[in-house]
């Protein structure tokens, strides 16, 4: 496990992650950013590598896409990730629909909605210590500040390999 700051979720042209790296270089906070001009498939084997090792992952999934493949794989990775390592915390945001400028397509717009409920409602069922699903970008950058420095102190006392 790495002391690092995953930043998953929403990707293709959102500007969401500017803040949060701007305020992590601010505090010194490690941050994996998995969203750069010309990715390659070859990039797929660092994001799985972070995915897998990171000790604090973020996944918004925000309304400015359907988020189809994000809520997949939000539900997915924190099932696998807690799998291999349940020291790790998750931050989650799903906003509940997508935006107006995607309801053009009904048939997607509608099943997004659909699958957003469902995430969330299951995610605060399985009521996990270390998953927290919060309402907006700015709660989930303040939870993530805090988390990190957290084990940022108590990162010599844990039980691991931390040169992993």
């Amino acid at each position: 496990m790495k002391l690092c700051i995953g930043l998953f979720g929403t990707c293709g042209g959102s500007t969401w992650r500017n803040g949060f790296i701007e305020k992590y270089n601010e505090l010194g906070i490690n941050f994996f950013n998995p969203q750069k001009d010309g990715w390659t498939p070859e990039d797929a084997e660092v994001e799985a590598e972070h995915l897998a090792d990171d000790s604090l992952i973020l996944f918004p999934v925000l309304s400015e896409t359907y988020g189809l493949g994000s809520l997949a794989e939000t539900g997915f990775s924190v099932a696998q990730a807690m799998r291999l390592d349940d020291r790790r915390d998750f931050v989650i945001l799903v906003d509940p629909k997508p935006s107006d400028e995607l309801a053009s397509n009904a048939a997607l717009y509608k099943e997004s909605t659909r699958n957003r409920a469902l995430v969330k409602a299951h995610l605060k069922k399985l009521n996990l210590p270390n998953v927290y699903v919060v309402d907006t970008l700015d709660e989930m950058l303040d939870v993530s500040v805090a988390l990190y420095k957290a084990s940022e102190s108590t990162w010599k006392y844990r039980k691991f390999n931390p040169g992993k």
